[in-house]
């Protein structure tokens, strides 16, 4: 079955909501459309939408129109065994003592490592992203430094690779959170496979917003691997949810964008203590004054 996709950007979160809304109408009706800020500092929101047949030019056309974005740009996308390109393009990758792979790739662990299961058709988050790999290798320094937490949590976790990681290297409670219901799914799905279930737990949460995770609290290593907009905005939750001492993996940022982030962590009374850049992003780690 063929897929089109037909794409567009506009300043404005209203505006773009808007004209996702009005996408939806359209005929043939879009499979999906999604709405997403451009997060390059420019204002610019994305509009797109998912299609099995030809969508309508004109009405596209008109839409961009009433609503102020540029012109659709219409593609047809090839059909794909997703599943199995995912296998033959992510190969494993090390990331301090952290390998990360997937099943097809079990006889490639090595022995003196520390493997990470994370299933090739779930490849948000698998560590071939800079900011993943960022996050691993920031939490591999700090336990060689000695980093002992009371509890660990990873606000907007994905695949859960990266409280998974922190599972194998403390015996403590280790939260991970997302605000998708579908990303914890998955993130169970691969805490069973790796088999940490009972170690890892998976919660649906907005933020700190959940009971679990205001028992648990105070952290001594909280994870936040999302986007430069959602990481200020949680500066101040993540200051006063750290335990005297504790350390927060900021990641998720464009090269550009670090130190504006780590600006807000530092208004909030953190000092930064670890930074690293990998390709174009770049992961912070901030620690809160004994």
């Amino acid at each position: 079955m063929p897929t089109f996709t037909a794409l567009t950007t506009l300043e404005g979160k209203d505006a773009a909501e808007a004209l996702g809304a009005a996408m939806e109408r359209l005929t043939p009706e879009p499979t999906g459309v999604g709405v997403f800020e451009i997060e390059d500092g420019s204002g610019l929101w994305e509009v797109g939408g998912y299609f099995t047949e030809a969508p309508d030019a004109a009405g596209l056309a008109l839409l961009a129109a009433m609503h102020g974005a540029r012109d659709f740009t219409v593609s047809e996308l090839p059909e794909t065994d997703w599943v199995a390109k995912v296998r033959r393009e992510l190969a494993p990758v090390e990331a301090g003592r952290f390998f990360v792979y997937g099943s097809h790739d079990a006889d490639r662990v090595p022995a003196d490592c520390i493997p990470l299961l994370i299933e090739a058709s779930m490849a948000f988050g698998t560590g071939h992203h800079g900011t993943t790999q960022g996050c691993l290798r920031a939490l591999d320094r700090l336990a060689t430094a000695g980093l002992a937490p009371r509890a660990v949590a990873d606000i907007g976790c994905g695949t859960a690779v990266l409280a998974m990681a922190a599972a194998h290297l403390w015996q403590v409670p280790v939260l991970a959170s997302d605000i998708d219901p579908v990303a914890v799914e998955v993130a169970e799905a691969n805490v069973a496979a790796g088999g940490l279930t009972g170690r890892v737990h998976c919660l649906e949460a907005a933020g700190f917003d959940h009971p679990a995770l205001a028992e648990a609290a105070p952290f001594g290593l909280v994870f936040a691997n999302i986007l430069k907009t959602p990481l200020i905005a949680l500066a101040p939750l993540i200051s006063e949810h750290l335990d005297a001492g504790g350390v927060a993996i900021l990641s998720g940022l464009l090269n550009e964008q670090a130190d504006e982030v780590a600006a807000a962590y530092v208004e909030n009374g953190l000092v930064v203590h670890d930074q690293e850049s990998i390709g174009d992003w770049t992961t912070i780690c901030v620690r809160k004054p004994a």
